[in-house]
């Protein structure tokens, strides 16, 4: 039978916990806001950069054989927050949840006639795991996305476009915390797309995307004696500048 560990569990552990948790949440605000910024500052000085260079070139429509490689920064933001459970099948009330991440991400599109295009986009980001809010581990998580693409407008200036295809996410590199050991399973997802090209100028072009990934592992914590399905589901929004080859 499963015995949680009376130290991590008694009063005043727990207040210093819930203590540390909130100088971390704060902590953590603070960066994600700085992160923001610089990620907003960096797309807009590339936005004018790229802008002020080839304002003065006709921008290159896409045709089959046109080569894009794409440069963002990018948000994950998983939909987790399921029930964790004993080995037993009992739900002990505590919640799985994974944090949000963002990250440097690059995506390669190939488009086999004008309209239809495959992008193989990658990049990876640290998640941190909690269980009812406590940190329980940090990973790293590599999820490349493999998706085919219709583009409405490849020869005008504003081009959107949709996508479909699969997601594999592979956990790695990680960190436990607080007397849990967390492991995750990697598998597959399906994933659907939406964003738009605008062209700057010349073989350059502003890039806005939106992903939405389907993903369920398997977490199983300190050897099995607690389990959870979590559905990961991230929201994957991405802004940056593209160069057409």
């Amino acid at each position: 039978m499963f015995r949680p560990n009376e130290y991590c569990f008694s009063p005043r552990v727990t207040a210093i916990n819930l203590k540390l948790m909130r100088e971390n949440h704060n902590k953590r605000g603070l960066v994600m806001n700085n992160r923001i910024l610089v990620a907003a500052f960096s797309a807009s000085a590339l936005f004018c950069l790229c802008g002020a260079a080839h304002a003065d070139e006709a921008f290159q429509p896409l045709k089959a054989g046109s080569i894009v490689l794409d440069v963002r920064a990018t948000n994950v933001s998983p939909d987790a927050g399921d029930p964790i459970k004993t080995a037993a099948g009992v739900d002990t009330g505590l919640k799985a949840d994974v944090k949000d991440a963002w990250a440097p991400t690059i995506g390669l599109q190939y488009f086999f006639t004008d309209n239809v295009a495959a992008e193989l986009i990658a990049g990876t980001t640290q998640h941190e795991i909690t269980a009812s809010g406590t940190e329980v581990r940090k990973t790293w998580v590599l999820p490349p996305v493999l998706t085919l693409q219709y583009h409405f407008a490849p020869k005008a200036r504003f081009n959107p476009y949709i996508g479909a295809g699969i997601n594999y996410m592979i956990f790695y590199s990680g960190k436990n915390y607080n007397g849990f050991t967390v492991k995750t399973k990697d598998g597959f997802g399906e994933a659907l797309q939406a964003g738009f090209d605008y062209a700057l100028g010349g073989k350059w072009t502003l890039n806005v995307d939106v992903k939405k990934v389907w993903m369920e592992t398997d977490a199983t914590v300190n050897g099995g004696a607690l389990t959870s399905k979590v559905n990961l589901d991230p929201l994957v929004t991405s802004v940056g500048v593209g160069y057409r080859f």
